[in-house]
């Protein structure tokens, strides 16, 4: 069986939100895929002043992206830094505790938990699905404690994912980002990419991935993994003498910390379903179009999946998973750049960045 369907399926699973700072709309659809392995996290409230969003893109399965979808907003609200008020540091600790979590006797029960198996010949997980909605699993969670059993020794899924999260606390956006999910900004309808696509060829990872005994080949890590950092992927990350940010593929996610003004429309969180057929400033033309006459935001992201959709398999382009996640401001945006919230326009790019670079919008 080939990793296509002979038609698309596209039934989506599309949800909307608000509280008094933002309003969100997403939708996701599996499209011309053999299975449905993106998952995503949309949170107005993670806690009376912070909201969290999170695109999960998985490969090889989906349990990875679903276990992200439901333990990593979690392990950031958990972290000691979060309550100190470092949103930076308490996110990148959540991207290397899910490779943590999914360790061991209970990171194997959690994985089968959520509704998937393992292939007793290949090591595989094979996932069935899990949807998160709004609010849920966004309570406390236990210590994760080291348990013996049949399987104490399991070194983690063999699949992975990608993870793009947004976190909004009053006038900060905090966006973490390992792999090729995307979060853009449009600012006075310019886009701006708030994230780096990590591919193996660009020089910094090719450097880690060599240094780690890894090689690349046809653009694949080790001639199989199109992504230089992922949650997941054990497979990638055994070697006991470097630490996980040094590893062959890395959960080491670029953070990027963003002063909102009254210029910012919104963002945009997708998975490279939606990247691959449309640039990041095609997308934020069209957002803003529909948004001139359509109210509603999942209908928004519904009609961009609709758009992507190839009509046949024959080029490759829109035919994989989309999820996308747009996360509207309300007016006026309380901000410290400036008496009346102006964005100061000396710090701006003056072009969008083409997922190469991460661009600092700091004002």
């Amino acid at each position: 069986m080939g990793i296509y369907l002979s038609s698309p399926k596209t039934e989506k699973f599309s949800e909307d939100g608000e509280n008094d700072r933002l309003r969100f709309g997403l939708s996701s659809m599996q499209g011309w895929r053999a299975s449905m392995e993106d998952a995503h996290a949309a949170l107005t409230d993670l806690d009376d002043t912070t909201s969290f969003f999170g695109v999960y893109d998985g490969h090889g399965g989906k349990v990875v992206a679903k276990f992200c979808a439901k333990f990593l907003h979690q392990q950031v609200l958990k972290n000691e830094a979060y309550s100190a008020g470092d949103i930076g540091t308490s996110v990148q600790k959540a991207f290397f505790r899910m490779d943590e979590m999914m360790r061991g006797q209970r990171g194997w029960r959690e994985l089968a938990v959520l509704g998937d198996r393992i292939n007793k010949f290949t090591g595989m997980l094979e996932g069935l699905i899990w949807s998160p909605r709004n609010g849920e699993s966004n309570g406390p969670t236990d210590d994760w404690p080291f348990e013996e059993g049949p399987h104490s020794d399991f070194s983690g899924p063999t699949s992975g994912t990608t993870a793009c999260v947004a976190i909004l606390r009053n006038n900060q956006l905090v966006v973490a980002n390992a792999g090729d999910s995307r979060c853009v900004i449009s600012r006075k309808g310019q886009a701006y990419n708030l994230s780096r696509d990590h591919k193996p060829d660009l020089e910094a990872e090719k450097e880690r991935i060599l240094k780690a005994g890894g090689f690349i080949h046809a653009g694949r890590v080790n001639g199989s993994l199109n992504l230089a950092r992922a949650i997941g992927d054990m497979e990638f990350k055994q070697n006991k003498f470097l630490p996980a940010e040094k590893q062959i593929v890395t959960a080491n996610p670029d953070i990027n910390t963003v002063e909102l003004c009254d210029d910012d429309d919104f963002i945009v969180l997708a998975c490279d379903g939606i990247w691959d057929c449309m640039s990041s400033q095609q997308l934020v033309d069209y957002i803003h179009e529909q948004l001139s006459t359509e109210s509603k935001l999942s209908v928004v992201c519904e009609r961009v999946l609709d758009r992507c959709l190839a009509p046949s398999t024959a080029s490759g382009e829109g035919c994989d998973n989309m999820t996308m996640i747009l996360v509207q401001f309300k007016k006026p945006i309380k901000s410290n750049a400036s008496a009346n919230g102006q964005c100061s326009q000396s710090k701006l790019p003056e072009t969008e960045s083409k997922g190469e670079d991460v661009v600092e919008l700091k004002t």
